[in-house]
Parts: C-alpha cells; structure tokens; sequence
C-alpha cells in the first residue's frame, strides 16, 4: 500500500513516520511544511490512503486557523478530486481532528470546518472518510512549552526546572501517541475503528486523570533515581507516562550512580526497588567468604550466580535438616 502523510514533521507524524518505514509492505511518501502545495497532485499519485495530520493549532494570528485547517483541508480535497477526474478510485482519508471541533473557539471552528469538507467529499464519492476528534496527545518527540503540558512537564522536570500549575484538579483527557499510531495505521489498512457516541472515531484507551497527578507522577520518576523505588510502570496510563518522561532526558543524564556498600567480605548495591515486588540487587563475596546466615518467613529469594562459583546451603530452621 501507499499511504501519504500531511504534517509529517510534526509531533504526531514523526511517530507515525518512524512506525510506518518499519513497514516492509507501505510505500511511504510526505506531505510537510517545506513542500509547496503544488507538489500535492504527484505526491497523490498511486496513493491509498491519506493520513491528515497537518494543520494551525497555536498561529501569531488566529486567523491563521481558517487558512492552515480549513483552507488546507480543502486544497487537499480538491487534489483529490482531480485524481478522480482522471479515473482513479476513492482515497481513504484518515483525519486528525480535534475534540474542540465540538467548541465554539477559532481552533475548533476551522477544525470543524475542515470535517465537513471531507464529509462532504465523502458524500460527493471522492474518498472514504474516517474522522477522529483527539483528546490531548502526549508521548515522545511532542514540543514543550508549546500547547502540551505533559510535554512541558516532562522537559522541566527531567532538567530539574520548576513547573507552573495554576489548577492542580484541572482535568486531562490524554491518549498515548504509539495507540494513536496503532489506530491510524489500521485505520488506513481498512479496519473499522471503533466509533464514540458523537459518531467520530475514537482511539483507545483514554485516560482520564488531572494536571496534578500528572505532575506528582513525573516527580516521582525523577525522584525514583534517588529512592530506587520504581512505580508500577508495565501498564496503562503509568507506563505510557514513564516512557514519556524518560525520552525528555538530556543525554547527560541517562546514567546516574547508586549506592554501594562494601566491608571485608564484598559489596552489597541495591539497583531497584519496587513497591509490591522486593528489590534488586547484587553483592560480590570473597573467597572463602559466608554471606547470607539469616532467613525470612514469608519473602522469597533469587540468587544468580554471574561470575565465578557458589556454595548456596539451606537449613530447616525447625528440623535443622541442612541441604
């Protein structure tokens, strides 16, 4: 297949991008805002499906929102529409909207303008229309101090800058950019997405949580490199969050020391702690050297030998049995 993606050196269409070259069976091409829109008929050329991502979401102007959404959405169509004029078939369109297409504001009002153009393609029979209106992306490669607060959040506190929360119960609708690239790509594949109650796609999960636990959450990653206690970062909302808040790291800071503790028998280091599953750790034991001599009633233990040879003995500590 052949997909073209509008805004591909944006947040979103970098990831997608990166996704997509992995690909052995997509033929790639980009749409960005270096290109004149008078290369748009030949990047059409053999195309399947349309990702439109491009689009005005903070301009010096506001009217900048008709010209860089509406206006562009259209000169899209009409592309299209010329395509079709010259005999090939329907181009599936999957379009990056935005739940403030529902408001009453400059932004939503061009982004929900730019939907009834395609819809109205649709109708016409020029293309086949699947639209989502977004909540707030957030994940890797999203600009800070720009229109994402996870973004700006993560960037600060990863560099140990401070943050400004004006309402730390201000709720936050997100969705994690490698689900909304999963979703897309299907979507352009022909999969049916799934549709929310206002009849616009929707992309799966949708987290919903506040400013604040956003920001309490992110100081708990940086604070875990002092702790070594680890959140339960495999999962949901946590996990997406964490993988977030580490690609903000400056190089600089990717490796960080952790304590070591050393006597006449070896060193004892703690790499990792977590909250419901023990800890990791590693010691080092001398020749001839006895490490251990305790025991536990209910915590259980793992031991990997890594380097060099061990005697692990075990005693029934009622029986006296020894193994």
């Amino acid at each position: 297949m052949k997909f073209l993606i509008t805004g591909a050196d944006g947040f979103v269409g970098r990831n997608l991008c990166q996704h997509l070259v992995e690909c052995l069976d997509v033929d790639l091409a980009t749409l960005t805002r270096e290109d004149s829109l008078q290369v748009l008929d030949a990047k059409l050329d053999g195309v399947d499906c349309v990702i439109h991502l491009a689009g005005i979401n903070r301009p010096d102007d506001p009217a900048e929102f008709e010209v860089g959404n509406h206006g562009l959405t259209q000169v899209l169509v009409d592309a299209i529409g010329r395509r079709m004029n010259s005999g090939s078939a329907p181009v599936r369109v999957v379009f990056a909207s935005s739940t403030q297409a529902a408001l009453s504001n400059p932004y939503g009002e061009s982004k929900r303008a730019a939907e009834n153009a395609l819809i109205k393609a649709q109708v016409d029979g020029i293309i086949e229309v699947c639209i989502f209106r977004l909540p707030n992306v957030f994940g890797k490669w999203c600009k800070p101090n720009y229109n994402s607060a996870v973004a700006t959040f993560c960037h600060h506190i990863a560099r140990g800058l401070p943050i400004t929360i004006n309402d730390p119960s201000a709720a936050l609708r997100l969705v994690y950019v490698d689900d909304v690239v999963e979703t897309f790509v299907k979507t352009a594949r022909g999969c049916l997405p799934e549709i929310g109650d206002d009849g616009f796609a929707i992309v799966s999960p949708v987290y919903q949580t506040t400013v604040g636990e956003v920001a309490e959450t992110l100081h708990i990653f940086r604070n875990s490199r002092e702790t070594l206690v680890t959140e339960e970062v495999g999962q949901g909302l946590v996990r997406a969050l964490y993988s977030t808040y580490v690609s903000y790291l400056p190089t600089e800071r990717f490796s960080y020391p952790v304590p070591m503790h050393g006597d006449q028998r070896g060193v004892f280091v703690e790499m990792l702690k977590t909250k419901s599953s023990g800890q990791f750790s590693y010691f080092t034991a001398h020749p001839g050297i006895t490490r251990g001599g305790h025991y536990h009633h209910s915590k259980t233990e793992k031991f990997l030998v890594i380097k060099g040879k061990a005697c692990f003995r075990f005693r029934h500590m009622v029986t006296g049995e020894e193994y």
